[in-house]
C-alpha cells in the first residue's frame, strides 16, 4: 500500500502563512527515544530544525539509560502494528548507514510461559497473522538449546527468529549526529520553560531567551507534564521504572551469540533481560508490581534511583530461580522516569515491556495514527488554548502492546511523550 504522509513531512511542507519572521520551521524539545528520531527525520527534509535538550543527548538520567531495550517482531497485541514494526527494521538499518554505528543487533528473542496458557496463546495467535516468522520450542527443546534458563515443568517457549535488543544511548547519539550532518540545529543544557502559541508562531521559552517557530513538537517524556496543559497533567503521572544487571559465571554462556533477548512470563512473576552486550553483565529485571517500582513520582528529576530492601530481595529471588548461572548479587541498578496515562502504560507502546521506550522510526516518519487530536478552544488576546476531543489519553492493550502512539496538537503544537 502507499505509504502515508508523515505529521513530520505535513508540517514541513504544508503551506507557509505570511507572518512575522521564524527562528527556524520546527522546534523539537526533548531530545531522547521520540525527539532524537523525529529531529534525525525532520532534517532530512529541511535544514530549518531546532533541537532543545534540557541536558545532553542520551544524558544518564533519561528513560532510554540502561544499555538496551528489546526488539520483537513477535508480541502480544494489535496485528495493525507489524507493518510499523517491520518497516523499522530498514530506517534502523538507514541510522546505522548513515552513522557507522551497530544499532540494533539480532540475537532472537525467547518468549517463556505456560503451554497452553492465554498469554502464550495469545502470542502464537499474533504472530500467526502477522506471517511472523518464530518457531514453538518445547520444554525439552528450551533446555538443549538454551540451557541458561530454569525451567518449570510445564514450560514452553516461542522463538523469535528476527528480534534482538537496542543500543539506547547509541541510536539517540547517532540520531542526533545524523540530524546536525543533516543541517539541524541542536541545542543543548537549554531546558524550555513554556511553550505559547501566538498568531505569529510558537513562541518557545529558555530562561531569558526566547524563539519563534511555526509548529513544535514537544517529546520530553517523564518531563511533558512541564509544558502539559492542566487537562492533560490530570490524566498523565511520572512513574519510576528499575533495571538491574547481574554478573555471570560463565559470561560466554550469555554473550549476544547464545543467549537470545528473553521475557517469561507467569501469574506470579514476571521477568525480562537481555544478553551480556558488555561481556560482562546480564540484564535481567523483574516486570511484575514492585512496591516503589511503579509508584508515581511528581519530579522526574527526583527519582529514586536506590533500590530498597523488598525490591533487591523480589529481583534476586525470581534471577536465582530463572537464571541459576547468574551469580545472585545485584551488580548493578538504576532506576529511570517514564511518562504513564490513567491506565498506567506509556502514551507510546513499543513491542515488549522493554521495547516500549525506544521509538520504531515510522511513528514519526509515516504517521502517528492512533493520535488523540487537541482542537482549538478559546482564544484570549492572540493566544491558544485547547480541550481534548476525547478525554483520557489511554493505550490500547497490555504492557506487551506493541507501537501505538498518541499525538496531542495544539494547534501547531504537538505532544508526543515517551519515556524520557
Amino acid at each position: 500500500p502507499p505509504r502515508r504522509t508523515s505529521r513530520v513531512e505535513t508540517c514541513l511542507h504544508e503551506p507557509r502563512k505570511e507572518t512575522a519572521p521564524k527562528d527556524a520551521r520546527l522546534a523539537v524539545i526533548g531530545l531522547g527515544s521520540i525527539g532524537s528520531m523525529a529531529l534525525w527525520q525532520a532534517s532530512r527534509l529541511s535544514d530549518s530544525v531546532v533541537g532543545f535538550e534540557a541536558a545532553t543527548p542520551a544524558h544518564g538520567r533519561s528513560a532510554v539509560g540502561g544499555d538496551t531495550r528489546l526488539f520483537r517482531m513477535v508480541y502480544l497485541g494489535r496485528p495493525e502494528y507489524y507493518p510499523i514494526i517491520e518497516r523499522s527494521r530498514g530506517l534502523w538499518a538507514e541510522l546505522e548507514a548513515e552513522t557507522g554505528q551497530d544499532i540494533l543487533t539480532t540475537t532472537g528473542g525467547l518468549t517463556i510461559g505456560t503451554a497452553n496458557s492465554n498469554f502464550i496463546n495469545s502470542l502464537l495467535e499474533t504472530a500467526r497473522i502477522n506471517g511472523a516468522e518464530h518457531t514453538v520450542l518445547s520444554r525439552e527443546e528450551i533446555a538443549e538449546r538454551y540451557p541458561q534458563h530454569n525451567l518449570r515443568p510445564d514450560d514452553c517457549a516461542v522463538y523469535d527468529h528476527r528480534g534482538g535488543v537496542l543500543r539506547t544511548d547509541r541510536a539517540v547519539s547517532a540520531a542526533v549526529t545524523a540530524a546536525r550532518a543533516n543541517g539541524a540545529t541542536v541545542l543543548q543544557n537549554t531546558p524550555v520553560d513554556s511553550i505559547t502559541e501566538t498568531d505569529d508562531g510558537v513562541v518557545v521559552t529558555s530562561g531569558d531567551r526566547t524563539w519563534t517557530f511555526e509548529k513544535v513538537i514537544v517529546a520530553s517524556g517523564g518531563w511533558s507534564r512541564r509544558l502539559m496543559p492542566d487537562h492533560l497533567k490530570a490524566v498523565t503521572e511520572t512513574h519510576r521504572i528499575v533495571l538491574t544487571w547481574f554478573i555471570a559465571e560463565d559470561c560466554a554462556q550469555f554473550s549476544p551469540e547464545n543467549f537470545p533477548a528473553f521475557s517469561r512470563s507467569y501469574e506470579d512473576r514476571s521477568l525480562y533481560g537481555a544478553p551480556a552486550v558488555d561481556g560482562v553483565t546480564v540484564k535481567a529485571s523483574v516486570d511484575a508490581p514492585l512496591k516503589g517500582r511503579a509508584r508515581a513520582t511528581p519530579d522526574p528529576d527526583a527519582v529514586p534511583r536506590e533500590l530498597t530492601g523488598e525490591e533487591i530481595e523480589k529481583v534476586t529471588e525470581t534471577v536465582t530461580e530463572f537464571l541459576p548461572g547468574l551469580i545472585p548479587t545485584i551488580a548493578r541498578a538504576d532506576a529511570f522516569p517514564e511518562l504513564f496515562t490513567q491506565d498506567r502504560h506509556p502514551p507510546h507502546r513499543l513491542a515488549g515491556r522493554e521495547q516500549q521506550h525506544l521509538l520504531r522510526h515510522r511513528i514519526l516518519r509515516e504517521g502517528l495514527q492512533d493520535g488523540h487530536r487537541l482542537r482549538p478552544h478559546r482564544r484570549t488576546r492572540g493566544t491558544r488554548q485547547a480541550d481534548v476531543r476525547r478525554p483520557g489519553l489511554r493505550t490500547s492493550g497490555p504492557v506487551q502492546d506493541p507501537v501505538t502512539a498518541h499525538s496531542c496538537r495544539l494547534g501547531s503544537v504537538a505532544s508526543v511523550s515517551p519515556s524520557g
